[in-house]
């Protein structure tokens, strides 16, 4: 072949998926006898394992991904991040890479961490999520060399347009634009429950809102609460009670939608709301949702971090249109 074998050689010999190689290698047990025989055959064929792990040998290289582990903090819409690091997982294994978790308090903890780890060549790059406005990580990690993808813009003077840091994002305008076009379907009057200012996500998805309302021409009212059920029910009551009316509620969070829903019930009224996350939570209440689709962020996260080379190669300064990844969410009506 001359060059080192990869899952989609191996893949393609066998006749199968590249999921299907990834489960034989990780779940076997899952993959029907007649069907893990002929993978098992094609990985002997190909000597995929054998090229693999001399291939970490020779560059050094430990084949592993950085990625913080959360603390658990409960609520509802925490399971989006859980979702992205069970998926960048799956398909970190089948391009031939393992993820390494790690736990940190703090963001500075969090880089002295990846530091350590980079040093002792346990990691080849690393991932940061939670990202926020002029997030700190970014230049320590830079000054550090590490190369890194962020799941969330850093939301600085590099944003968009300047490929110096890499970073996959979810559309969040976009996703409350769509929502926001469903809810004038239930009448003019759009309000949106947002976040305070300063969030860049939640910036963004407030701005998908108030863009769409301007070009229907309409001007529609903005509640604010902290994230949190309890806090949002609080400021939706307090609305009530001074007068709010509205035929729908788009909001920037599933758990500001729960919180809304439930002020509302209580208050005997009937309108719309629309959250963002598209939690379970969100299905088993039955409210509309846009949902994140955290699965293709983790693969845009691969292929910034891989390329079509197989290596990790995160460059200091990519081209312009190839530095990022922006998903485009999709609206879950029920």
């Amino acid at each position: 072949m001359g060059r080192t074998p990869t899952v989609e050689d191996v893949a393609a010999l066998a006749g199968v998926s590249r999921q299907t190689v990834s489960n034989v290698l990780n779940t076997p047990d899952i993959v029907r006898p007649a069907t893990r025989e002929r993978v098992l055959h094609a990985i002997d064929e190909l000597g995929y394992r054998r090229h693999a792990a001399a291939r970490r040998l020779r560059l050094r290289r430990s084949s592993a991904i950085g990625i913080r582990l959360d603390p658990y903090v409960g609520g509802i819409s925490g399971v989006i991040l859980d979702r992205f690091v069970h998926a960048i997982t799956e398909r970190a294994s089948e391009r031939g890479m393992r993820m390494l978790v790690y736990a940190a308090r703090t963001p500075e903890d969090e880089v002295v961490r990846l530091g350590e780890l980079w040093e002792a060549s346990e990691i080849d790059a690393a991932i940061i999520t939670g990202t926020v406005r002029d997030d700190s990580r970014v230049g320590m990690l830079d000054r550090r060399g590490l190369p890194f993808v962020s799941f969330g813009r850093p939301w600085g003077a590099d944003d968009i347009a300047d490929p110096t840091h890499l970073w996959v994002d979810v559309d969040g305008a976009a996703g409350t634009a769509a929502a926001t076009r469903h809810a004038l379907g239930f009448g003019s009057r759009i309000a949106f429950l947002g976040w305070p200012e300063g969030s860049g996500t939640g910036d963004d998805r407030e701005r998908g809102w108030s863009r769409t309302m301007q070009q229907a021409g309409i001007a529609g009212e903005r509640l604010v609460a902290e994230e949190g059920v309890l806090a949002a029910r609080a400021v939706v009551e307090s609305a009530l009670a001074a007068g709010f009316d509205a035929d729908a509620l788009v909001c920037v969070s599933d758990s500001l939608a729960v919180g809304a829903l439930l002020a509302l019930n209580a208050a005997g009224r009937r309108i719309a709301v629309i959250g963002f996350d598209n939690t379970p939570t969100a299905e088993a209440l039955g409210f509309s949702s846009v949902e994140q689709r955290p699965e293709d962020v983790a693969t845009g996260v691969l292929q910034l971090l891989m390329g079509a080379t197989g290596d990790v190669v995160v460059p200091r300064r990519a081209e312009a249109g190839s530095a990022h990844v922006l998903v485009q969410p999709e609206l879950r009506v029920r």
